[in-house]
């Protein structure tokens, strides 16, 4: 591929071929997680114009940045693009000048997951394989079931029996086979990684696989195009579990820069749960060595002890200029309810995690009143609808009959 150099270990800084079959440096290990190395000026020549001459509407049309750019192998499925919205009522409510809200909670499998799994299955198809598995939580489990289905590739999901309902649904009704691991999430990620490497499974499962980063990038490079290249937020704020997601976002700006596609890079701030903040107390410890804990957070999405993606996570934020905030349960249900109430966004916790991170910034003064912001909402609220309702009010119940009407109109005075 033109577009793309090497891939680079992460810890040993060693290259290796595009060709190389491993998803992890040889001599690392799982902890020696691959990076995409591009080709800036190669980049900074074809890909504005290969965006505006793209067929596709979706994060495809941004293939000379990703390592997938032959079209017979792109999903069937559209992925994107979601709307950027300029929320004149939260922005009212918080006092920052300007606040945008990236919704993708609206794509197809309803989570951020369905760029990287986009980005799974077309590496899968150009290797010829025809079977994918990994581990998640849910979200990108429901992702990788609800995209393959249309292109006759089967789906193995490894999961932690922890997971919330409607996820497990929407991976039957997907024709997964799922696996509900006994265990957490970190459980049922080594389980995966066990799985594919005996019965030579194409894994879709995060750091260990450099393909999923690229297809999160999508998010950076969608808000570029919609902010015309030039408006961008200065300051983006993303919810962080594994790493992945930040990493890849926070990567997407910086390859824009890098290739001189946009000339101010959006400062990214991760936002992670007081009870599941691995990532967030390294990256203030100065230091890239994590201290694993089990997490307690009711953010389902967002819960992990291990993040796998961590490196990333903390170099790319670091990058940018950015930073890590944590955040409480309770702030988390107050943002969710925020963001349904000011501006009909339905946001699951973890997706409702980076609003509580702007609130926080503006609050601890990280961010002031004067500027602008982007916030990632990366899954829908009916991903977890008892989550995402916590900090709802309750229905008044009324009496039937005439007599509701007095009921109705004394509530009505007293708001």
């Amino acid at each position: 591929m033109k577009n793309i150099l090497e891939k680079k270990c992460v810890l040993c800084n060693e290259s290796f071929e595009l060709e190389t079959s491993f998803l992890t440096c040889p001599k690392c290990g799982e902890e020696g997680i691959l990076d995409f190395v591009y080709d800036y000026d190669f980049i900074k020549d074809h890909y504005l114009k290969s965006v505006s001459e793209s067929p596709r509407p979706d994060i495809w049309r941004y293939s000379a940045l990703l390592p997938v750019t032959e079209a017979k192998f792109f999903t069937k499925t559209l992925i994107g693009p979601t709307p950027l919205i300029k929320s004149e009522r939260l922005s009212s409510y918080t006092g920052i000048r300007n606040l945008y809200i990236k919704d993708d909670g609206r794509l197809p499998t309803a989570s951020y997951k369905d760029r990287a799994s986009a980005l799974a299955i077309g590496s899968a198809k150009s290797l010829g394989i025809n079977l994918i598995c990994a581990a998640s939580t849910g979200n990108a489990a429901a992702s990788l079931a609800g995209l393959t289905a249309p292109e006759g590739i089967r789906s193995v999901i490894f999961v932690p029996a922890s997971a919330p309902p409607a996820k497990l649904a929407q991976l039957a009704t997907f024709g997964a086979l799922v696996h509900a691991v006994d265990g957490t999430y970190d459980d049922a990620f080594a389980l995966s990684l066990k799985a594919s490497s005996k019965f030579g499974w194409y894994l879709r499962s995060t750091a260990v696989n450099p393909v999923l980063s690229e297809g999160k990038k999508t998010g950076a490079f969608e808000m570029a195009e919609q902010t015309g290249y030039g408006n961008l937020p200065e300051t983006v704020f993303v919810s962080v579990g594994d790493g992945c997601i930040i990493g890849g976002i926070a990567k997407g700006f910086i390859d824009l820069y890098s290739a001189g596609i946009i000339k101010n890079m959006p400062r990214v701030i991760g936002v992670q749960a007081e009870g599941s903040c691995v990532i967030h107390d390294a990256f203030h410890l100065g230091t890239e060595k994590i201290t694993v804990k089990e997490p307690t957070t009711r953010a389902d999405s967002i819960s992990v002890g291990f993040p796998r993606d961590y490196i990333k996570a903390l170099r790319n934020v670091k990058t940018t200029g950015g930073t890590y905030v944590k955040v409480t349960d309770e702030e988390i249900f107050k943002s969710s309810y925020l963001l349904g109430s000011y501006e009909g966004v339905f946001a699951e916790p973890a997706g409702a995690t980076a609003f509580a991170g702007v609130l926080k910034a503006l609050e601890t003064g990280i961010i002031d009143k004067n500027t602008s912001c982007g916030v990632f909402i990366t899954g829908n609220g009916l991903k977890d609808v008892a989550g995402s309702s916590m900090a709802a009010p309750a229905a008044v119940k009324i009496p039937r009959g005439e007599a509701a009407l007095d009921v109705i109109e004394n509530l009505f005075k007293t708001k």
